[in-house]
């Protein structure tokens, strides 16, 4: 797969990844850009990152996950079978009922959409279920974004099935704002965690 596949928002014309001088396929907001490499590299980071800051999973555990094959399901069943190598814990597609933890697929962008939702509509009294971690339902991948979840599939060949996208006033509403204001998603999730931090 070409980089031009990948790549949505980055003129190739301009800088290459600055660790490798190799075509990038990400660019963050500050301009940084990455290659496939360190793409990969950055995401595998950044999800070791997310399961110790939030104590997602310890050594030993037994974690379900539900696959229905679609793109978050596909990457979230690759990052725990990746992470079960390095925390020693176990790994069980759901059903079952031999669990200590639920992973869920959701991300920055749906739990960003539902926190705004839940402004609007005034039912204050949901924000929490909108955290990283609630009760016995972790989510590794809530600190991404979906176009980073997809880039990570391509780049590692990963088959997933599409599924059509359905959004709402808010979530078109919520995806406007972010490209005149880039990291609004993310300001929002760090909002809340910054609001139920212990």
């Amino acid at each position: 797969m070409s980089d031009v596949i990948l790549i949505k928002h980055i003129n190739l014309s301009k800088n290459m990844c600055k660790q490798c001088e190799k075509n990038p396929v990400y660019e963050f907001t500050n301009k940084r850009k990455l290659c496939k490499g360190c793409f990969i590299e950055y995401f595998h980071k950044k999800i070791f990152y997310t399961i110790r800051r939030f104590d997602m999973i310890k050594k030993g555990e037994i974690v379900g996950y539900r696959n229905n094959e679609h793109l978050s399901d596909v990457v979230l069943k690759e990052i725990l079978l990746l992470l079960s190598g390095k925390i020693d814990f176990k790994l069980i597609e759901l059903p079952s009922k031999k669990i200590n933890k639920t992973a869920n697929n959701s991300c920055l962008d749906l739990n960003s959409i539902l926190i705004v939702g839940s402004l609007i509509n005034k039912k204050t009294s949901y924000l929490k279920k909108f955290l990283p971690v609630q009760g016995k339902t972790i989510k590794p991948l809530y600190l991404f974004l979906k176009e980073e979840i997809l880039l990570y599939a391509q780049i590692k060949n990963l088959k997933f099935k599409k599924e059509e996208e359905k959004k709402n006033k808010i979530g078109f509403f919520i995806d406007e704002l972010e490209k005149k204001h880039p990291e609004i998603k993310r300001a929002t999730v760090n909002s809340i965690l910054e609001l139920y931090k212990e």
